[in-house]
């Protein structure tokens, strides 16, 4: 059994429970049950296009992009990727029709923004039908600390020592921001307009929390919006990822360049103006549901289930004493961190090529093909490069004037089980050098 993956897995189609620390107010079932049932997109978590292709048994198309159709040609290979799928191949779900393939709306805002590159129609047939499992990268943080722990020996003493101390000085700056967090989430509760402006203060500190602020936001959104986009989406049994989009578009300056969450930080004032331009009707709740649900999910992330929420501090935190009581969130600091050493881009396999290893057999021992991303089931999906029992076929597409896709070329390429090197995927770094994910490598001294 690998319960850290377990526990970072989960399947919308099935009532499972995770544990969560003492003295929380509210429970992960009581959360389930919100949101599947008080909100008016609710039943798209278990009841959406995607997931009934993959326990339908039949098969799967999905759509690929690249920049690189010449290299995957001459290779006759396609490499997964690290990132919010971890160890898969990045793609969006495909629906046939009569005339063509139609993409998830994911997918046709890609097509539409991204003309650059080139779309891949990728047929996959599983032996069996596949379980509707996604994997929640918010919840990758005991990987990360396993992945480091094991290999630290790839770090010099220098490059060690100050990646432990800059992660332990982080947590203890942003640790006011941190504890009341967990005072929301035991129920005392903080004026919501204080909350949102003392997390976007944090997040400076703490990039992981950029992470949890916008997929709480985008939870928000996709949930209970109620536009004729998002009911028009949702006839068709798909999330309006498109709200994610306009989302982190207008609340950072050039995400469109680099897709970068460390740098999604609004305060309450720009918060309330970000989502009265999306969709005016949800502005007054926002604040609100952002102190509610990201204590909660923070609360029952960061600390080992063993932990009593109401007594715990992050105050004079110590860094093996996290290893114990926070690995989650001492994991995803660590993680994120590692990415500023100058030497990550000669590092990145040793360590990602390790957490892709210990998944793709996770995955294929329980017969996961097409993992997607967890935190929603909202059109991210992947394929398992290691996935021995299926049939895959891979075809160059063109788009039509309705948006449709069309096979034009089958290629000779296969999945292989190896990961692209950084400088292919998400995780490359920017202009100034630095990795995505990192505004500044200045220490974070601003007040909370």
């Amino acid at each position: 059994m690998d319960t850290e993956l377990d526990d970072a897995h989960t399947d919308y189609t099935r009532a499972t429970t995770r544990p969560v620390p003492v003295s929380l107010a509210e429970s992960e079932a009581d959360w389930r049950h919100r949101l599947r049932y008080d909100t008016p997109q609710g039943r798209l978590l278990t009841d959406n296009a995607m997931t009934q292709t993959l326990v339908g048994g039949g098969t799967i198309h999905l759509m690929h992009t690249t920049t690189a159709l010449d290299a995957i040609r001459a290779s006759g290979q396609l490499y997964a990727s690290s990132g919010c799928l971890l160890a898969a191949l990045y793609c969006v779900p495909l629906t046939p029709e009569a005339t063509g393939l139609r993409p998830h709306n994911l997918g046709a805002y890609l097509l539409e923004t991204k003309p650059h590159t080139r779309s891949l129609v990728i047929e996959l047939i599983p032996a069996a039908p596949v379980p509707a499992m996604g994997i929640d990268y918010l919840r990758l943080g005991r990987i990360h600390l396993r992945t480091y722990l094991h290999h630290r020996s790839f770090l010099t003493h220098a490059e060690d020592a100050r990646l432990r101390h800059t992660v332990l000085q982080q947590i203890r700056t942003v640790a006011p921001f941190l504890d009341i967090a967990l005072a929301n989430a035991t129920g005392m509760r903080t004026p919501p307009d204080e909350f949102v402006d003392r997390l976007a203060v944090a997040v400076r500190g703490m990039p992981f929390l950029g992470y949890l602020y916008f997929e709480v936001l985008s939870e928000y959104l996709m949930l209970h919006s109620t536009t004729l986009e998002t009911r028009t989406y949702a006839e068709t049994g798909e999330m309006n990822n498109r709200l994610c989009k306009k989302l982190a578009f207008s609340a950072v300056t050039g995400m469109d360049k680099l897709f970068d969450l460390s740098r999604f930080h609004p305060g309450h004032a720009r918060l309330c103006e970000i989502i009265a331009g999306i969709d005016p009707r949800l502005a007054p709740g926002a604040a609100i549901y952002v102190r509610d649900r990201l204590a909660h999910l923070f609360a029952a992330l960061a600390l080992d289930p063993r932990q009593d929420a109401i007594a715990f501090s992050f105050r004079g935190a110590d860094f093996d004493e996290l290893t114990e009581t926070a690995p989650s969130l001492l994991g995803q600091a660590i993680f994120r961190e590692m990415r500023l050493l100058d030497r990550y881009p000669h590092l990145y396999l040793a360590f990602e090529q390790a957490k892709a290893l210990r998944t793709w057999s996770y995955w294929n021992e329980r017969g996961i093909a097409t993992p997607f991303n967890g935190f929603l089931p909202k059109g991210e999906i992947g394929i398992n490069p290691a996935y021995p029992a299926a049939d895959c076929t891979v075809w160059v597409a063109e788009s039509c004037e309705r948006g449709l896709l069309h096979p034009v070329e089958q290629l000779d390429v296969a999945c292989v089980p190896r990961l692209a090197d950084l400088g292919m995927t998400a995780m490359r770094r920017d202009n100034t050098g630095k990795a995505a994910g990192h505004p500044t490598a200045v220490p974070f001294t601003a007040g909370l």
